[in-house]
């Protein structure tokens, strides 16, 4: 059964106001994309599905992120496009998945998208892995809980200019960009968030702005 907080997600995300700097081109430009916010009940409790993406990959090259990637002609829309997506690079069994809602649509100027976050339940979880290595490096069920732990947030800033944005430091994975801002609206959106220092800001990691260069 899908628990009370995600549903309630689902039923609050068609309200969400889309930041000024995510609200897609007025002029429709801009590729059709989709990612999958899976989450299921794990050891530790309610968790999420991230993956690290590939450091040789041409966009967002090692990066943690949403499985997910562009609306291609036969995916009937963004939600077969995160299905499809989590199933070619974790191994997912899409049935094993209740489609909960989904979130407006965001724009990531750097790889020219619209982004559809899909909500997901994971009623029947199954083994995953980085089934397409050119793409995946790694696969991770991050339980919420290390997540919103106030030990594991920073404020994150790049060295040329820009304000700095909510970053997560879990199971290995330093979680920053797009996908951390996602997770920072809904972690406190669904009632998980506890009080955390947004005054610890860092600088990011060298090889981090040397892969953000690349894609």
């Amino acid at each position: 059964m899908v628990p009370g907080w995600l549903t309630d997600l689902a039923a609050g995300a068609v309200r969400t106001r889309v930041p000024a700097g995510l609200r897609p081109p007025a002029n429709g430009g801009g590729r059709p994309a989709a990612v999958l916010l899976l989450f299921g009940e794990g050891p530790e409790g309610p968790d999420v599905l991230l993956i690290q993406r590939s450091s040789n990959g041409r966009v967002h090259a090692g990066q943690p992120a949403f499985p997910g990637g562009g609306v291609d002609p036969g995916d009937d829309g963004p939600i077969g496009a995160a299905l499809r997506e989590a199933e070619e690079e974790t191994g997912l069994d899409p049935t094993g998945v209740e489609v909960v809602g989904t979130m407006p649509e965001l724009y990531v100027w750097r790889s020219n998208n619209r982004v559809t976050p899909v909500l997901g339940w994971w009623h029947t979880p199954c083994a995953v892995h980085a089934a397409s290595p050119d793409e995946v490096e790694s696969v991770e069920r991050v339980p919420v809980a290390e997540l919103v732990d106030p030990a594991n947030r920073l404020m994150l800033r790049f060295p040329v200019g820009g304000m700095p944005h909510p970053a997560f430091r879990v199971r290995g994975l330093l979680v920053w960009g797009f996908t951390a801002g996602v997770l920072d609206g809904v972690l406190a959106a669904a009632g998980f968030e506890q009080p955390w220092d947004r005054s610890r800001v860092e600088d990011v990691p060298p090889e981090v702005v040397d892969l953000a260069a690349r894609g």
